[in-house]
């Protein structure tokens, strides 16, 4: 039996997948187990993998689907005692799955995750914990008059939320919290399970000196004219917690700053920008959920 389950989802991206799987193989010393969702696939892709990786479990998946309901494919297989969710833009400097795994050795009980910090590609400092994220500090956002920090603590410590770039999870917890929750078809999937693990009564950690090199925006640029709007739309889900008069108010905030983004592309020639921001405008005040907005908007690609 596998210590971890590590589940890696990639979108038909052999130059990520691939010196991924090789910084696994190189730097981990744990008994675990690969679960990679091949999402959308070309078959030669998928046929060079399995043949270079042989020891890689490779889950196809054709269909339309987002980061959750990829990631529970592979989540609902996993047979380790714990599970390391990983971006496939990303690459382990180091023996990271061990150290985090050693984390959880002296950590409380109701310890559920353990993240590493993330680097960019250059070596410079994109996320090391993250604190907590009021509904009003996400429309600051939006217009540019907030940034989450990047650099939130040193050691071992304890943080609010995590990255879905990577993070270590109890599998019985995971379980337990019902995996990653699909109405969230790209954002803020993260950010809702490790607030659902917290109102649990469970604590999320951050290692400072385990650290995973997170190249992003590799895969979802590419499509981002229907990403973009399922992710507002499900910022905006998550951050109103139900409530119709909260998500009013808070599209109310959000509207504005896009429809000026999408004005400033439009003036500016830049195209791609302005469906982008057309897409995400057409998008907040609606009651299509992120995926079928993403579906709708992808058919137009």
């Amino acid at each position: 039996m596998p210590v971890v389950s590590i589940i890696i989802v990639c979108m038909n991206r052999p130059d990520n997948l691939r010196p991924c799987l090789q910084s696994i193989k190189k730097n981990t010393s744990a008994e675990y187990e690969v679960l990679a969702v091949a999402y959308r696939f070309d078959a030669d892709n998928l046929s060079e993998l399995r043949a270079e990786f042989p020891w890689v479990r490779f889950i196809v998946n054709n269909g339309i689907s987002g980061f959750s309901e990829n990631n529970n494919l592979a989540l609902r297989q996993a047979a380790g005692d714990y599970c390391f969710v990983l971006n496939d833009d990303t690459e382990l400097p180091g023996p990271t799955i061990d150290a985090l795994l050693a984390d959880f050795g002296r950590l409380p009980e109701d310890a559920a995750i353990v993240a590493p910090k993330l680097l960019n590609a250059d070596g410079s400092l994109q996320l090391c914990g993250r604190p907590e994220y009021p509904p009003f500090n996400y429309v600051r956002q939006q217009w540019h008059c907030w940034r989450e920090p990047t650099d939130n603590g040193r050691g071992l410590f304890r943080t609010f939320n995590i990255s879905g770039a990577a993070f270590l999870i109890k599998t019985s917890i995971f379980r337990e919290l019902g995996w990653f929750d699909e109405r969230y078809f790209f954002t803020p999937e993260d950010i809702a399970l490790s607030t659902l693990a917290r109102e649990r009564g469970y604590t999320v950690w951050c290692d400072s000196e385990a650290a995973v090199v997170h190249k992003w925006r590799t895969t979802a640029s590419r499509i981002s004219t229907a990403v973009r709007p399922a992710a507002v739309r499900g910022s905006l889900i998550f951050f109103s917690r139900g409530s119709s008069l909260r998500y009013l108010l808070l599209a109310l905030g959000v509207w504005p700053a896009e429809m000026a983004k999408r004005i400033k592309a439009r003036l500016l020639g830049r195209y791609s920008d302005y469906l982008t921001y057309r897409n995400i405008t057409r998008s907040i005040f609606t009651w299509r959920s992120p995926k079928e907005l993403f579906v709708r908007f992808f058919n137009e690609l």
